[in-house]
C-alpha cells in the first residue's frame, strides 16, 4: 500500500532522514520505534507532504505521491494525526469532527455516527469545546477527525503521549478497532513495547537512518532489541 524508497528529507537545509526505505502493505499495523530525535515524526510528516522532501520516492497504492500537498493525499485516502496541536480547541467535539469531513462531499451524517461508535465517550461530548476535554479524550477526537476522512491508510504520531494506562489501554483497543475494520496503519510510538504488541511488523530508526525491521514479535523476543530500545518488562 505505501513504498518509500530511499527518502531524504529535512525542514531547512540539513536533512533530518536520510536514505529511508519503508514498506507498509494493506491492512498492516506497521510501527515506527527509535530513540528521541532519531527521526521518526519527520518521517511520517514526509510520507503526508509537510516537510522538503529532498531525494527518494514515496508511492501509495502504486501511484506516485512524492510532493503532493496534504489535501490532494486526503482525497486518495490518507489521514495524519501528529502528536501535538491536534484538534481546535475553541469549536467544539462535532464542529471538530465535521471540520475532517469538510472536504468530502455526503455522507456526513454516517461518518459522524461512525466515529461515535468506534469513541463512545464522545457521543456524550458532542457540544463541548474541545479544549475542555482530557489530554486522552483530545486525542481520541483528533483520531476520530481523521477517520472522518474514511481514509484506507491513517498516520499515527505517538497516539498515546502522555497518556496514563487507563486511556492508554482505551486508544489502543480504538486503534485495533480501526483496523480491523479494514484501515491499514503506520503509527510513530514511543510506547514500543505496546505498540509492537498490537502491530504485524516494526521498523527501528536510529540517526535518521533505517537501523532494523522485521516482524513484530521478532522485535519483541530479540534482546537486543529489547536492550537498546524497549527498555524492561
Amino acid at each position: 500500500m505505501l513504498n518509500l524508497e530511499s527518502v531524504s528529507a529535512g525542514y531547512t537545509e540539513e536533512n533530518i532522514i536520510d536514505d529511508i526505505s519503508l514498506q507498509v502493505e494493506k491492512g498492516e499495523i506497521v510501527t515506527i520505534i527509535g530513540p528521541n530525535g532519531s527521526g521518526k515524526s519527520t518521517l511520517m510528516k514526509s510520507v503526508f507532504g509537510l516537510t522538503k522532501l529532498r531525494g527518494g520516492r514515496i508511492e501509495f497504492l502504486g501511484r506516485d505521491i512524492t510532493g503532493k500537498r496534504p489535501d490532494e493525499l486526503v482525497r486518495l485516502g490518507l489521514a495524519y494525526v501528529p502528536q501535538e496541536r491536534n484538534v481546535f480547541s475553541s469549536l467544539t467535539v462535532k464542529e471538530n469532527l465535521e471540520m475532517g469531513g469538510i472536504s468530502l462531499p455526503g455522507g456526513l451524517k454516517e461518518r459522524l455516527s461512525y466515529v461515535q461508535e468506534l469513541f463512545p465517550m464522545l457521543a456524550g461530548r458532542m457540544a463541548q469545546r474541545a479544549g475542555t476535554l482530557s489530554g486522552g479524550e483530545q486525542k481520541m477526537l483528533a483520531v476520530g477527525r481523521a477517520m472522518i476522512t474514511e481514509p484506507t491508510l491513517l498516520l499515527l504520531d505517538e497516539p498515546s503521549a502522555a497518556l496514563s494506562p487507563k486511556v492508554m489501554g482505551q486508544l489502543f483497543c480504538g486503534i485495533q478497532e480501526i483496523n480491523n475494520r479494514g484501515v491499514t496503519i503506520l503509527m510513530v510510538e514511543q510506547n514500543a513495547r505496546r505498540a509492537l504488541a498490537i502491530s504485524d511488523r516494526g521498523y527501528i530508526l536510529e540517526m535518521g537512518r533505517n537501523r532494523l525491521h522485521g516482524p513484530a514479535r521478532s522485535l519483541l523476543d530479540d534482546p537486543e532489541v529489547c536492550r537498546l530500545y524497549l527498555g524492561r518488562r
